[in-house]
C-alpha cells in the first residue's frame, strides 16, 4: 500500500484521472488473472511502469498521445527500440548509414503502437522533405527529430498552420485556432501545394501571434523565449521552414526532454549494459560440454541453468506483447524483402 501511495503521489500531478481510469479499465478487464496476484500489487505495477515509461508499449494510439508524459513516453520508447537503424559500420555514429521511407518509418511504429495513424507520419516526413515525395529515404535522426516535434505538439502545429495562413492572406489572426484533424491536414496541405520557396510571413509578427497562441493554449507548447529565441535572426519565413528550425533546435529538444542531443542519439549506456549483460548470460548458458566423436550434442548431460528472474508486469501488458510479437514478424519479413 505504501508503494501504491508513491506511485499515485507521483502520478498525481500527471493526469492522474487519465491513469486511475485506464488501471481501473485494467483491472476489471483482466480482474480474473489479475486475482492471484493481488490489488495491490497491480496499482503498485501499473503506476510503477507509468513512472518508467513503459506503459505505452503496444497500447492504442488513444492512449498513447492522451497526455504529454505519454507522449514523451512513447517517444523515448521509439528512439530506444530502434536507435540501431542509425549505426554505421557497427559503431554508433552521428552518421547514419541506413536512410528508410515515410512508410517504413510507419512500420516502425506500427511495432509498438499497432494503430498508429499514418497521417502522423506522412507529416513528420514533410517537416524532412518540404514536399509530398513520400517515397523518398531520410536517415533516421531526421525522421525522429521532425516526428518529436510533430507527435508531441500536434494540436500547436495545427493552430500555428492556421495562424500562418491568415497572415499569408494579409488577415490578422487574433483569436486562437481550435485544431481539428481535419482542418489541419486541409491547411498543411494546402501551404505545401501553394507557396513557393520565397513565400513567408514577417518573422516578428509570426512571433507575436505565437505568443499570444502559447499563453492561451491549453495544448503543450515549445517554451515562448526559445521560440523567440530561434527566430531573432530571421526577418521573413515560411511555415515549413519554421517546422525544420523547431525541429533542429536543441534548445526545445531539451526542453521537452524525451530524447538526447543529436550528438548522443546513437548512445545508450544503460540499455547498452543490460544488453551486454543479457550476452554475457546467454554465453555461459551456451558453454557446451564435451561432445561425442560424431559431434552430436543431443546426448549431452542435461545442466540445470540458473534462472534469470524478470520483473512482473501487469497483464495487458504480456498479452499484447505476445499478440504482437505473433505478426511482428511477418513486418519485419516484408521490410527486409
Amino acid at each position: 500500500l505504501i508503494s501504491v501511495s508513491y506511485c499515485l503521489l507521483f502520478a498525481a500531478q500527471r493526469h492522474v484521472l487519465t491513469y486511475m481510469e485506464d488501471a481501473v479499465s485494467q483491472l476489471l478487464e483482466n480482474r480474473e488473472d489479475i486475482s492471484q496476484y493481488g490489488i495491490a500489487r497491480f496499482f503498485t505495477e501499473y503506476f510503477n511502469s507509468v513512472r518508467q515509461g513503459t506503459h505505452i508499449l503496444f497500447r492504442e494510439f488513444s492512449f498513447v498521445q492522451a497526455t504529454p508524459h505519454n507522449r514523451a513516453s512513447f517517444l523515448r520508447t521509439f528512439w530506444r527500440c530502434f536507435r540501431t537503424v542509425g549505426k554505421n559500420g557497427g559503431k554508433y555514429s552521428s552518421i547514419c548509414c541506413y536512410l528508410l521511407t515515410a512508410q517504413e518509418y510507419h512500420c516502425l511504429l506500427q511495432l509498438l503502437c499497432p494503430d498508429f495513424p499514418m497521417e502522423l507520419t506522412q507529416k513528420a516526413a514533410r517537416i524532412v522533405l518540404m514536399d509530398d515525395a513520400m517515397d523518398c529515404l531520410m536517415s533516421f535522426s531526421d525522421f525522429l527529430f521532425a516526428f518529436q516535434i510533430q507527435f508531441y505538439y500536434s494540436e500547436f502545429l495545427e493552430s500555428v498552420a492556421a495562424i500562418y495562413q491568415d497572415l499569408l492572406t494579409g488577415k490578422n489572426p487574433n483569436t486562437v485556432i481550435v485544431p481539428t484533424s481535419s482542418s489541419g491536414q486541409h491547411r498543411q496541405r494546402q501551404l505545401s501545394n501553394d507557396c513557393s520557396p520565397l513565400d513567408g510571413v514577417e518573422a516578428s509578427l509570426f512571433y507575436q501571434c505565437l505568443e499570444s497562441l502559447c499563453d492561451r493554449s491549453k495544448y503543450s507548447c515549445p517554451p515562448s523565449a526559445l521560440v523567440k529565441e530561434m527566430l531573432s535572426s530571421a526577418q521573413r519565413l515560411t511555415f515549413y521552414g519554421f517546422l525544420m528550425a523547431l525541429a533542429k533546435d536543441q534548445g526545445i529538444n531539451r526542453a521537452l526532454g524525451a530524447l538526447p542531443d543529436k550528438g548522443d542519439l546513437f548512445l545508450d549506456p544503460a540499455m547498452d549494459q543490460e544488453l551486454e549483460k543479457l550476452v554475457a548470460q546467454v554465453s555461459r548458458l551456451s558453454v557446451s560440454g564435451p561432445t561425442s566423436s560424431s559431434g552430436d550434442t543431443t546426448n549431452l548431460p542435461v545442466r540445470n541453468s540458473p534462472r534469470i528472474n524478470s520483473p512482473w508486469k501487469p497483464l495487458h501488458h504480456r498479452r499484447k506483447m505476445d499478440a504482437e510479437s505473433e505478426g511482428s514478424n511477418e513486418e519485419t519479413d516484408s521490410s527486409e524483402n
